[in-house]
């Protein structure tokens, strides 16, 4: 049994067994993987809070030979995303980030593009800046339909205007951090918002939960 420690974010837990919990998670050196975290829902583990939702991990784990599943031994939290749960808007943005890279990526498949998006857009959200809420789920959900391959020619698409097509070559040329100034809300960019969660969800064939939150916010 080979151990490794990769430097990951965690996608996505779910409860297993009587005290376990399976981890989806998204390395950097060997793509999205999942595991068993044994004992993790007691109250004392060896992941502490390492496993919440996009915690940046440096996580050890072992695996077998034809096994799905890995099994976690321990976990070191490089950063947390607890400052940004007092913000809603940023709860729900989270949520959308996880579920949108946890659709998206295939397993066992490294992606170093895809893991510096979700670096960048997590640092974009934990600016705090207004609106960038807005502006750090559109530029995820360009890049991550860029880096699935299925990102169509904007220019042809005749129900996004004039701005949201400027807005888009904007964000295909530059990192979010050096974009020009600009006045983000929920109605900035919307339709090309929108249409990047239909190609998303066309392509892997079923609905997200959180675009209909995010429209509600």
């Amino acid at each position: 049994m080979a151990n490794r420690v990769s430097e990951t974010y965690v996608l996505r837990t779910y409860p297993f067994r009587e005290s376990d919990l399976i981890v989806s998670f998204f390395t950097r050196d060997q793509g999205k993987l999942r595991g068993v975290a044994r004992r993790a829902r007691k109250p004392k583990n060896t992941f502490g809070s390492g496993l919440e939702r996009l915690s940046l991990v440096n996580l050890s784990y072992s695996q077998k030979e034809a096994r799905e599943l890995v099994n976690l031994n321990s976990c070191e939290l490089v950063r947390s995303q607890f400052g940004l749960l007092s913000d809603f808007e940023a709860g729900v943005a989270l949520d959308y980030l996880a579920a949108v890279s946890e659709h998206l990526l295939p397993p066992h498949e490294p992606n170093e593009h895809f893991f510096r998006l979700l670096t960048a857009t997590l640092e974009a959200l934990h600016t705090k800046t207004s609106g960038c809420v807005w502006q750090a789920i559109s530029y995820f959900s360009l890049w991550a339909t860029r880096l699935s391959g299925f990102l169509p020619d904007l220019a042809r698409e005749t129900k996004l205007s004039g701005e949201s097509k400027a807005i888009a070559r904007e964000m295909l040329h530059s990192h979010i951090s050096d974009l020009p100034a600009r006045p983000w809300n929920k109605d900035t960019a919307a339709d090309l918002r929108r249409f990047l969660i239909r190609q998303m969800e066309e392509h892997v064939e079923r609905r997200f939960i959180t675009p209909a939150v995010l429209e509600a916010l």
